[in-house]
């Protein structure tokens, strides 16, 4: 796998929504560092500052994707409302999305833990390929 996953979010509060993630992550000191805020380009004519656009979080060998994942599903049931969605892409462009709503229907670990193990799994091998490849 890659050594960095984007992540982006699409939603009504996109913008706000990725600064919560990002403060959420940066709040870990397993995130401390390893967490980069990529800005949006926005017009010269305008006096506004450029807005997020998405997260690049350096990646360390030894699980680091599952508590990645983890963190991303743990913020996503937290956001009480809205469509909020995640998508955590690696520089290969394998791409897997994370929806607020799903994750907030979650019901006990079991589901959670499922959860997550398929986006590992998606996020690790690409989303069409058997566990194990």
């Amino acid at each position: 796998m890659g050594k960095s996953v984007r992540v982006e979010i699409h939603g009504e509060t996109s913008s706000t929504s990725l600064r919560s993630l990002y403060s959420s992550l940066a709040q870990e000191p397993a995130w401390r560092g390893r967490v980069d805020v990529i800005k949006a380009p926005h017009p010269p004519e305008t006096l506004s500052s450029s807005l997020p656009e998405a997260l690049v979080i350096a990646l360390v060998p030894g699980g680091a994707v599952s508590i990645l994942v983890g963190a991303v599903v743990a913020w996503a049931r937290r956001q009480a409302v809205g469509d909020v969605v995640c998508k955590l892409s690696r520089p290969d462009g394998t791409s897997v999305e994370v929806s607020a709503p799903i994750a907030r229907s979650l019901r006990g670990a079991d589901e959670l833990s499922a959860l997550v193990a398929d986006v590992v799994r998606r996020l690790e091998h690409g989303a069409g390929a058997p566990d194990g490849e």
